[in-house]
């Protein structure tokens, strides 16, 4: 038997244990979740949509179609309160105004509830109402969203909007994931796709070129990384090949090479006030960037670098402490410690890619509809249903 024929055969061999295995976690997920999702969904057909023109931000230079937030580490100074605020790191302010994010993150928990629903029970009903919330945020001139983020994470007195703000819409993702869902399955009508392609395209346009979005882009730590997982999967749902291959790109030679260690770890993220946190933070977000840029020409998971960085690494060194957060050898944060972890989509695509029972049963166990504000905001996907 010729050396190419058993290339040949150990080709098909991997791709049917690979569709197998990816068959077979999508069922123990769906057999998982089934109950709660069918029941999210249904309490999601009740509720009506919220936009940011449904809260008036007093704080804002922008109009009311304009996403507004203030950053979350940054307090009035106790020695002049009508000074500009100071920054206490990793201690959110409550008194900031949250209200767009809130109402952002709803959108996403609905629509992705609705969506979810739909793939379990197959009822159009779901979807139909989906798209209402979508409608809203996208289409409607008089509730729709402007498609950028020029007032995002503003700061009393010192900014009227940062580029650290683009992190605010990682709460789109799964929006667009469902979106891509309901074009896969013809769902969605042609003028829908019409419509939310060009706003999610001049959002993107917005992202790549604006100079909020390169500095952005050119954070170094978790920020950078959120950046790249927007643009890669807003560039695939509106079909720009050409983010798409500089999200690559820039994964292989900046994300990876310049925040992940030899060891897996994520130094920069060590360093902060909430090291476990931010950890888990962007495990997460370089997991689903690669899960969203991987197909069948492209292996984001298997890419490693000339000194053996690559992602399944970076999993294998947070799961210990994900598993048990008791051994944990580092400072514990400084907020929110008692909340992590809970589902993590990281162990969820990795297994995707390479199978792991020990991950998949570890998440099977931790908090999959988690509740509290800031798990939530730190959390973008919260609905695997979407995504295998």
């Amino acid at each position: 038997m010729n050396t190419k024929f058993l290339l040949l055969i150990s080709i098909v061999a991997f791709a049917f244990c690979s569709c197998s295995n990816k068959s077979r976690l999508k069922k123990q997920v769906s057999d998982l979740l089934c109950s709660e999702v069918v029941l999210r969904g249904n309490e999601a057909l009740e509720e009506d949509p919220v936009t940011v023109t449904s809260f008036v931000a007093e704080r804002s230079v922008g109009g009311i179609h304009d996403f507004y937030s203030e950053g979350d580490y940054w307090w009035p100074n106790p020695a002049s309160p009508d000074s500009a605020y100071i920054r206490r790191d990793g201690e959110t302010n409550p008194n900031n105004f949250v209200a767009h994010r809130h109402a952002m993150i709803r959108f996403s928990t609905i629509v992705g509830d609705l969506t979810s629903a739909w793939i379990i029970t197959q009822d159009k009903k779901y979807i139909e109402q989906a798209l209402k919330h979508i409608h809203a945020w996208f289409i409607n001139p008089e509730t729709r969203m402007n498609p950028d983020l020029q007032y995002a994470q503003a700061i009393k007195g010192i900014a009227t909007g940062r580029g650290i703000g683009i992190i605010d819409t990682i709460h789109l993702l799964e929006v667009v994931q469902s979106l891509i869902v309901m074009e896969q399955n013809n769902l969605l009508p042609e003028e829908d796709i019409v419509a939310t392609k060009g706003w999610l395209s001049e959002y993107l346009y917005w992202l790549t070129n604006h100079p909020y979005g390169k500095d952005e882009m050119n954070a170094k730590n978790n920020h950078g990384t959120c950046w790249v997982m927007q643009a890669a999967l807003f560039a695939k749902y509106t079909g720009n090949t050409e983010v798409l291959d500089f999200c690559r790109d820039r994964f292989q030679t900046v994300l990876l090479p310049d925040q992940m260690d030899t060891d897996g770890s994520f130094p920069l993220e060590l360093k902060r006030t909430k090291p476990y946190g931010y950890s888990l933070f962007n495990l997460d977000a370089m997991a689903t960037l690669c899960h969203i840029l991987s197909d069948e020409n492209h292996n984001l998971w298997q890419y490693t670098t000339e000194d053996g960085r690559n992602m399944q690494k970076g999993v294998a060194w947070l799961f210990p402490y994900i598993k048990d957060k008791s051994v944990w050898p580092f400072d514990k944060d400084v907020m929110y410690w008692d909340e992590w972890p809970v589902a993590h989509p990281a162990l969820l695509f990795s297994s995707y890619d390479t199978p792991n029972e020990n991950y998949v049963s570890t998440w099977s166990t931790l908090e999959h509809f988690p509740v509290h504000d800031e798990v939530v905001r730190n959390l973008p996907i919260r609905h695997p249903l979407l995504w295998l």
